[in-house]
């Protein structure tokens, strides 16, 4: 099965025009020097506070959300930008083009010092991601999109100086096709409910391993997963840009009717449904 949108990325480029490779290289510079803000308050424990719906948030959070929000400024002014800090109202109607950031993506893997937190940006275009970076700062992890169809992967360093794309060494993620007879499932590793579990005992399922954050998406895209199921709250600046990297890899994000999982539903706040990410083979249960 190849991988969906491309017929909805030829619009969305009409649409904005933007250039996906400048903002590959715009947005992995302002990557490295969040990352280097979020790493500067890495176990700084005393730094914790609690937002209105109980989640933590930190001062890593708040200093990446300022790097990357002048990067989109800079690079696209003209195109709304809804980020997690400050998003202040979420049912706010939203254009066919808009930016969604989550400067600190698994801030409670953050806290314990784990190393599967991300920064995330993505473009949606017409409901579906276009453009999406995933970084993985405590694992010098970079991945983006920098064409239509194409996701890369690359070694980058947090750095307050920014970092060059184009001097990176880069390799092609490609999901892989599912070996129906033995599955690796990902499932979160602070939100794993029954029903995710009784969802998975409908799968002949080999490997299961636990993770935090878009680093999920990304196993999946680098072929070192088959799927990971969301039943379990999320909001569309968790998933986006995941979802823009493993669909360029060849991969699929579905909802619970197998149609390709969509954004800006300002009408739930931007709450996601449930969805299954998938590699390159969509499966149904047994």
């Amino acid at each position: 099965m190849s991988a969906p949108g491309h017929t909805t990325s030829r619009v969305a480029e009409q649409a904005t025009g933007l250039d996906l490779r400048l903002a590959a290289e715009v947005l992995s510079d302002a990557a490295a020097k969040a990352g280097a803000a979020i790493m500067a308050h890495y176990g700084a424990l005393a730094e914790v506070e609690f937002k209105d719906d109980s989640s933590p948030v930190t001062k890593a959070d708040r200093d990446a959300d300022a790097i990357l929000l002048a990067a989109l400024s800079a690079l696209a002014p003209s195109i709304p930008v809804v980020s997690e800090e400050t998003a202040s109202d979420r049912m706010a109607p939203l254009g066919q083009s808009f930016f969604l950031v989550d400067p600190l993506d698994g801030t409670k893997e953050f806290i314990k010092k784990r190393t599967d937190f991300t920064v995330n940006v993505a473009l949606i275009e017409n409901r579906f991601p276009r453009f999406g970076l995933v970084y993985a700062p405590a694992r010098a992890l970079l991945t983006v999109t920098p064409a239509d169809g194409v996701a890369i992967e690359a070694e980058m360093a947090p750095d307050a100086k920014g970092a060059d794309l184009n001097a990176l060494d880069h390799k092609p993620l490609h999901a892989r096709a599912a070996n129906p007879a033995g599955l690796t499932a990902l499932v979160s590793a602070s939100h794993l409910d029954e029903k995710t579990e009784d969802f998975l005992t409908g799968f002949n399922v080999a490997d299961r391993r636990g993770a935090g954050s878009s680093v999920k998406f990304i196993e999946i895209a680098k072929g070192n997963a088959d799927l990971y199921p969301r039943l379990a709250p999320t909001m569309e600046w968790d998933t986006a840009a995941g979802q823009a990297v493993l669909e360029a890899a060849g991969g699929h994000v579905v909802d619970m009717n197998g149609a390709r999982f969509s954004y800006g539903k300002t009408n739930a706040g931007l709450k996601n449904s449930n969805f299954i990410a998938w590699g390159r083979t969509i499966l149904t249960p047994r």
